[in-house]
């Protein structure tokens, strides 16, 4: 229990929560009150476009954010007021159009990263002061407001018409008010994301009004119902390794559901006890978990490093001399990974992090950052691959690199002994044990690279023509003499989404080309790369391994076995399943 609490990624994210209480849980009452729940969450779904302008445009993303859920808000309040009140028809369509605007700049116009991704869905491991400061500038300004206009609002929500006969327009109350749970919505950004700023807003809202009938009591349990879930969900993360925001959005709909079947059945006082018992029970079972982190064997040096393929190259360097904590796990897409409580936890104790780089893994430097240790951090690209892939050519990437160097397996031995030297330095003891294990490797590495440029020098370089799910095998194609055809995606990152036109156009390629295969990615959903095989009539039966090794005892399982599986996948597309590739002494 202590041990946890002494993270300081778990004492920032609690004083987060706790200072989003008093904003989420005043304004839930309102909204839960208005009957505003659709609202407050299409406000904070809405924000999509502005968070995809903000990380295109390098300016921050609660201002990005802001202004479109302001303009949401606003456009409903309009809408409403011109057609008779009907806020969830006006909502339903002003969503729908900020979220197709939020797409096509995502996909077409930006190329959006895992940055957009974190601001949806949320990130409790990564929350700074400004952030802090936001929750409580907001808290301050929803708790002036509800003291200024709540008896108006209440008036409203209670009998509409009585209201207006007695002077109290609605017009310009309802703006303040949808304005305000659009600055709610924004603030909630950092700890659960826009996507689930309803579980700070709404759900707690709504299961404390199953027991209150007075505001007041009602507003006050709230904002300490708010802060439980907040608190114990944040805690449910850290012990069960699951991301935070949805931590707290299921611990806050079990609570809802608890008290709805305690009122259901029809007690008087089960209500209110099944409320302080999920409060005070759920933390007391948290704390039986702890103590559970997992630390490296006496003697070996803790390693963390981000993707499957280098925590494979690190692994063969340190051997048995080190323990290494993998981030990235089998078949999962770096491009779109949400780091985890587990992540945090395993940099405060490790000697050494290594980062593949080149933006690819970029989530990691936050990770490191909240985790309060020292780590040594090493980024391997671009400083330590000398052989370089342009990357994107448009948008605000356009200077980055292809960040998938290690299908050049001269990149891989150019940091095989960066990394070798990394370890040696943080365990100068076992020094001979990495320059032993380094040369093995290396042997390896060379054999494979001369190996499969054998192969592909037994196929005419007419008939060397990729087409791949996206773009990742542009290294593999410049060391090996490959043409690139296209992509579904065409895109670095498997982030960005095919547009129609697109796909027809590579499919009019593919035909123009006479290309006899599309490569599915292992990673990547593989239905629009067969459609477009079975369009043109090419093969898919041959899949590639690109941005993540297999899982244990697939062809993809290590990275020497990876890049193999790749050359003999691709010499079989390439020349109809004549060809094959083999590599011995691997």
């Amino acid at each position: 229990m202590f041990e946890t609490l002494q993270l300081p990624f778990v004492q920032r994210g609690m004083v987060e929560v706790a200072v989003l209480a008093l904003a989420g849980g005043l304004i839930g009452t309102w909204v839960v009150l208005r009957g505003l729940a659709f609202f407050s969450h299409a406000v904070g779904t809405a924000a999509f476009p502005g968070l995809v302008l903000a990380d295109g445009l390098s300016f921050p993303a609660h201002l990005g954010a802001l202004g479109t859920a302001g303009a949401l808000a606003g456009g409903i309040a309009l809408l409403a007021r011109r057609h008779g009140d009907r806020y969830d028809s006006a909502t339903a369509l002003l969503l729908v159009a900020a979220l197709a605007a939020g797409v096509i700049l995502a996909s077409d116009v930006f190329h959006s990263g895992s940055n957009v991704e974190t601001l949806l869905f949320g990130s409790l491991l990564a929350i700074r002061d400004g952030d802090i400061a936001w929750a409580a500038a907001t808290g301050i300004v929803v708790l002036l407001a509800t003291l200024a206009l709540g008896p108006r609002w209440l008036a409203a929500g209670f009998d509409p018409t009585s209201a207006r006969a007695l002077g109290v327009r609605g017009s310009g109350n309802d703006a303040v008010l949808f304005a305000l749970v659009a600055l709610v919505a924004i603030a909630a950004l950092s700890a659960v994301g826009a996507l689930l700023a309803t579980a700070l807003i709404v759900v707690p809202a709504a299961t404390t009004r199953l027991v209150c009938t007075r505001m007041a009591p009602w507003q006050l349990a709230t904002i300490a119902l708010t802060a439980i879930e907040g608190i114990a969900g944040l805690w449910i993360s850290v012990e069960l390794n699951a991301p935070p925001g949805a931590a707290i959005a299921v611990l806050a709909g079990g609570v809802f559901a608890l008290v709805a079947i305690a009122r259901a059945a029809g007690a008087r006082r089960a209500p209110r006890r099944a409320l302080l018992a999920a409060s005070l029970l759920l933390p007391a079972l948290l704390a039986g978990g702890c103590g559970t982190t997992k630390r490296a064997g006496s003697g070996k040096v803790a390693v963390v490093a981000t993707t499957t393929q280098l925590g494979d190259v690190v692994r063969n360097v340190g051997g048995d001399a080190i323990a290494v904590t993998q981030i990235l796990k089998p078949n999962s897409d770096p491009h779109d990974y949400e780091p985890r409580p587990s992540d945090v936890r395993a940099s405060a104790g490790a000697a050494v992090v290594f980062e593949s780089g080149d933006r690819l893994d970029g989530w990691m430097g936050r990770v490191v950052s909240e985790a309060g240790g020292s780590p040594s951090v090493v980024v391997l690209a671009p400083d330590h691959t000398p052989h370089r892939v342009a990357g994107e050519r448009d948008g605000p990437e356009a200077s980055r690199f292809d960040p998938h160097w290690w299908h050049d397996p001269r990149n891989v031995e150019a940091v095989v002994p960066v990394i070798r030297d990394a370890l040696a330095t943080a365990n100068p003891g076992a020094r001979a044990t990495y320059e032993r294990n380094a040369a093995a490797y290396l042997r390896k590495l060379r054999r494979l690279d001369r190996g499969i440029a054998a192969c592909f020098a037994a196929v005419p370089p007419a008939q060397r023509k990729l087409v791949t799910d996206h773009d990742a095998f542009g290294y593999f194609a410049a060391r090996y003499g490959i043409r690139v055809v296209g992509a579904v995606i065409p895109s670095q990152t498997t982030q960005a989404q095919p547009s129609a036109k697109g796909v027809a156009e590579l499919a009019r390629l593919v035909k123009a080309e006479r290309v006899k295969a599309v490569f599915p990615e292992s990673s990547v959903n593989a239905k629009l790369a067969k459609a477009i095989a079975r369009e043109t009539g090419a093969s898919a039966r041959y899949t590639l391994y690109g941005d993540t090794l297999g899982d244990a005892g697939s062809d993809g399982a290590t990275y020497l076995t990876m890049e193999l599986h790749n050359a003999a996948s691709m010499v079989r597309g390439f020349t109809a399943g004549t060809r094959t590739c083999e590599v011995a002494g691997l």
